[in-house]
Order: structure tokens, then sequence, then C-alpha cells
């Protein structure tokens, strides 16, 4: 929603270049670019890294080496958190698991055994992710994640966002799967939000994507040769120095 008007609206101050989800289609063009020249170059899939490289560049922003807190690439205040997953039929897909880091209760609490008490433990791992988001925000505001959903071959792409969340610990109970792992519920609904797996300490979030969110394809390119390539940008022999 945009925001309301205040009678002390002249101390509202956003950060937000686009409303949330509401891409620009001169940003989606880039980002469609940027796959296309992938493709280009011989590429067949895309990492996180990737994604964010290329998000980045399409809104004039910065990727950053090492993450803020959850946050990979940020415009001025503004950030976001990006994450890039696969899938088989992209348009029909109705939710996706976003890997979301590490999560150790042991190393954060001193949780040795996470099955003791694994209410505690699911506590444990929410407590450290809000942490995470406590120190994104304080430096942007706001935050949010961004998720590109790409098919097998990066022709058909779904991208949604979501303003990143602090969890109440007490809204969730905790159950343990046949494999191990603690799954997250959230009490009032009975949806399934969280995956955690000691092993690792992988946090997974589920996140449902929104009938709104914008689909796009792109047309693949031929794949350029080296040969032809090292001509196009005038290689000799004399690049290449043997020590």
């Amino acid at each position: 929603m945009k925001h309301p008007k205040l009678r002390d609206a002249k101390h509202l101050v956003t950060n937000e270049i686009y409303e949330l989800g509401k891409l620009p289609s001169e940003v989606i063009t880039k980002i469609g670019g940027s796959i296309v020249y992938l493709l280009h170059t011989g590429r067949t899939d895309i990492s996180g890294d990737d994604w964010a490289d290329v998000f980045a560049m399409a809104v004039g922003g910065t990727h950053f080496a090492s993450p803020v807190g959850i946050a990979d690439v940020a415009v001025g205040k503004m950030a976001w958190s990006m994450k890039t997953v696969k899938h088989s039929n992209v348009f029909k897909c109705k939710n996706v698991r976003l890997i979301s880091g590490r999560c150790s209760p042991d190393y954060s609490y001193g949780i040795q055994d996470p099955h003791a008490n694994i209410a505690k433990t699911g506590q444990a791992v929410l407590a450290v992710w809000n942490e995470r988001i406590n120190i994104a925000y304080d430096e942007y505001n706001p935050v949010r994640v961004n998720v590109l959903v790409r098919n097998y071959d990066l022709t058909e792409f779904v991208l949604f966002e979501e303003y990143i969340e602090r969890y109440r610990t007490v809204d969730y109970r905790w159950i343990e799967n046949k494999n191990g792992n603690l799954i997250g519920i959230h009490k009032q609904s009975g949806r399934t939000c969280f995956t955690w797996q000691p092993h690792g300490s992988q946090f997974t979030i589920h996140s449902e994507i929104p009938n709104d969110a914008i689909k796009f394809r792109v047309r693949k390119p031929p794949i350029i040769n080296q040969e032809l390539a090292l001509t196009n940008i005038g290689f000799d022999e004399s690049w290449i120095e043997i020590l």
C-alpha cells in the first residue's frame, strides 16, 4: 500500500525506489538482458551471487562481498536479500523454499543437543534469524527479500518480493520429521513455515508466491565460441606471460 496522508507527513521519509514487487519495466528489461548475456557466454545456470550481480546492475545498486546481516544488495538506504530457486514449471509454481543461511543454536546459545528440547531449539533458530534482520535494519530501511524462480533452461522466470520479517517465536510450534529435521509450523494457520537441519544448521523459509508476481521469458541466444570471442577482443599470444 502507498503511504497514508498524515498531518505530520513532512516528517515522513521513504527510501523505496519502487513499490513492493512493482519493478519498473526498464528494470525487468535490464535483468533479461543480463540473463541473455550470461546465456550467450555459455552459462547453463545462475547462482545466488550471479542473481545479486544482475539485480544490482539493473537497479544501480551495490552487491556486497559479504552480506550486512541478511542484506546482499543496496541502493542508498534500501536493501534486498537476494534468493534464486529452480523449478521445472515456474509459471505454475505456488511456493518455494528459500535457503536462508546457517543458524547454529550450539554456537549462538550453547545448545549442544538440538533434539533434547526441540521447542527451545526452534526458538533459538528464529532468534538467530531475527538478530540478522536487526543488523540489516541498523543500516537499511526498508529491507526486502527478492526471489527469482528460474526454470531449468533459463528461459522462463517468476520474480517476487516480500518485506523481511522478524518472527515472533511464540507464534510457532516445532516438530521433528523422519529425517531428524525440525519443522516450524504457524500455530494459528497450521502452515509449515520453516525447516531447520541439524546437520549443517541450514535454515529454510517456506514462502508462497503471490498472484501478482512478475513473469517473463527470454529468448535463448546462440553461444559465442571461444575462438570468436578472443578474436573480438583482439587477443594475441603476447597477453600470456609464462613465469
